[in-house]
């Protein structure tokens, strides 16, 4: 689990094709890895993967072609940066808000604005992930825990919008993100768990009407 707050920003220092999967280097740059041991979950651009070697200067880990299919770490290249954070701990703040580092979808980015010293980016995401969306709530952009500012359906397209402050920019590979560029999304667990408590397993079957008995069945009153 992750909290979306990025630790530090790295790069990629090598990415061995083998067979379908990868072999990902990545350099750390300040990340604190003195508590990180092999087998531990590190999220690289939002993505849980797992450090099988820890060579002094950053990690390696394996990428397998499912995750290289569903999320942007297959267009990567050599010397590209990475946000990265480490796995949460007990003790950890949790300053975003709950997050696993599996990638729920890619979203594009649409539009980029300055306005003030923030930026305004206007994201399109998959329209099967439209129903976990909501304004004001949270959303994981590229590992990043972000608030969603507006939401709008356009042309059957679901599209968000996010403000990125100063801290955030100066923090994170956003500053330099790019109309048109793919970003990995994850949407936020608890509207995950709400829709499977409420028995709405795909778009097509419609959620039961919420009364007194359900929601004390459910351990709500």
């Amino acid at each position: 689990m992750f909290t979306g707050i990025i630790q530090a920003v790295g790069h990629v220092a090598a990415f061995n094709q083998s067979a379908s999967d990868v072999r990902l280097y990545v350099h750390t740059g300040p990340l604190d890895l003195d508590d990180v041991q092999l087998g531990d979950s590190i999220a690289v651009n939002g993505v849980c993967l797992t450090a099988v070697e820890l060579p002094g200067d950053g990690f390696k880990a394996d990428v397998s072609a499912e995750t290289l299919a569903h999320t942007t770490l297959g267009q990567l290249d050599v010397g590209g940066v990475v946000n990265l954070e480490k796995a949460l701990t007990l003790s950890t703040r949790l300053g975003g808000h709950l997050v696993s580092g599996h990638v729920d979808g890619l979203g594009v980015i649409q539009d980029k604005r300055t306005v003030g010293r923030s930026i305004q980016l206007t994201v399109q995401a998959p329209q099967a992930l439209a129903r976990y969306i909501s304004r004001k709530g949270s959303i994981c952009v590229d590992g990043i825990s972000l608030t969603v500012n507006a939401l709008r359906d356009e042309n059957s397209a679901c599209l968000f919008e996010l403000n990125i402050v100063p801290h955030t920019l100066q923090e994170t590979t956003l500053a330099a993100a790019q109309v048109g560029q793919s970003v990995n999304l994850e949407v936020d667990l608890v509207a995950r768990y709400l829709e499977r408590l409420l028995g709405v397993d795909n778009e097509n079957k419609p959620a039961p009407s919420i009364t007194e008995a359900f929601l004390a069945k459910h351990g709500f009153l």
